[in-house]
């Protein structure tokens, strides 16, 4: 893999930051990683749960997000220590919000399919 552009501009970071900024993205991808496991486990451990259709479509969706949000959070990962080399301000992103919202809409919509399956 060939090295990033922006890591031949501006000047090292300290590698507090560097370090930091790599602790966030491995806890995106953690993130990433627990929406793919409940999608999976939603699909083969609660068949029940919803009709197949709706339990198919919700668990898709959630693994979209988190297939998603793997790659935005290398590119936001690069984007931050671009940044840093740089010494600029840290770039804003709506991806917490839009992540915010997924996670409660998917939780409301799993709690009323529980609530309804009782």
């Amino acid at each position: 893999m060939r090295e990033p552009a922006w890591r031949k501009t501006g000047s090292t970071p300290d590698y507090r930051f560097s370090l930091a900024n790599e602790r966030t993205f491995l806890a995106w991808i953690r993130t990433s990683l627990a929406l793919l496991a409940g999608a999976v486990a939603i699909d083969q451990l609660a068949p029940n749960i919803a009709p197949e259709p709706v339990r198919v479509t919700l668990c898709v969706a959630l693994a979209v997000v988190g297939a998603g949000l793997a790659a935005l959070s290398y590119r936001r990962w690069g984007q931050m220590e671009a940044a840093m080399r740089n010494d600029q301000a840290l770039p804003f992103s709506r991806v917490m919000l839009f992540m915010t919202i997924v996670v409660a809409v998917a939780a409301f919509a799993f709690a009323v399919l529980i609530l309804v399956a009782r």
